[in-house]
């Protein structure tokens, strides 16, 4: 699409107003932070005034990055700011808001540059929400997909539960959604193959959150609950799970496969 490239982050950085990064874990994002060749690389001036990182990793290290940026000088004032910023701003919505362009952010950082860089998040997405502090839209991911799977997995069992009792998947399915156990797992992003259209349980699980990210997740979220002596028995079943899931070879599939998988659902066969 003519986008200009550069062969390190460095040279990213140097070529860059703004930064955003989306990268799968800490180790990841440490590196193309402050590894060699990395954004912050080249000296204690910066041309960026903004670094954006949507990547799902743990509370503290966006708050170490976070304070590593604020030790640098921009090259050139932007505005009232001398200093650089970072804003942790993971996403919610998946591959299919990402394509739509409706992604929600949850930003953790300054709220003066929050304001500033509202334009750039709904350039990119639907909604931007201010979560606090550095570290707080990375903590506020870890929730949302702390229940996340949790409800995935309350609506496979429970729909698993009915084709063995009799229920047709799609009929339990239309009661959830009309009934108090609706939520986005039910509604939105249905796990049973053959009851809805456009989402991964359609296409073989292929596509979509793979298992092996949402596995990440509950383990950051698990790890955050003993940091704060949160109890937390949900999150480790839902570890449990999933890990299990990946060891069985299904960690590229999407995570709504936990129901053919794990609960050995049956395909909804539509009559034609």
């Amino acid at each position: 699409m003519g986008v200009a490239t550069r062969k390190t982050p460095c040279e990213v950085s140097e070529a860059s107003d703004v930064v955003v990064t989306m990268l799968p874990s800490s180790a990841h994002v440490n590196d193309v932070y402050t590894g060699p060749n990395g954004l912050l690389h080249g000296g204690k001036l910066l041309r960026p005034w903004l670094f954006i990182d949507s990547s799902t990793i743990d509370p503290q290290t966006s708050r170490n990055i976070s304070a590593t940026i604020s030790n640098y000088i921009l090259k050139e004032k932007k505005g009232d700011l001398e200093k650089p910023f970072m804003l942790d701003a993971p996403v919610s919505g998946g591959v299919i808001a990402a394509e739509a362009g409706t992604l929600t952010f949850m930003v953790g950082g300054s709220e003066e540059v929050f304001a500033a860089a509202k334009p750039l998040f709904f350039s990119m997405g639907k909604g931007a929400i201010y979560c606090g502090g550095a570290g707080n839209g990375s903590a506020a991911k870890i929730c949302n997909n702390l229940a996340l799977a949790v409800s995935m997995l309350g609506v496979s069992e429970a729909l698993a539960l009915g084709q063995s009792l009799g229920v047709a998947a799609s009929t339990l399915s239309k009661i959830f959604n009309c009934s108090s156990a609706r939520c986005w797992s039910s509604d939105s992003y249905n796990p049973v193959p053959g009851v809805m259209e456009g989402v991964p349980s359609s296409r073989d699980y292929n596509g979509g959150f793979a298992s092996k990210l949402m596995a990440k997740d509950l383990n950051l979220a698990a790890e955050s609950a003993k940091q704060t002596g949160c109890k937390h028995p949900l999150t480790s079943q839902a570890q449990k799970i999933y890990t299990e899931l990946c060891n069985e070879g299904h960690e590229g599939k999407d995570f709504s496969c936990v129901f053919r998988h794990y609960y050995t659902g049956m395909d909804e066969h539509v009559d034609q």
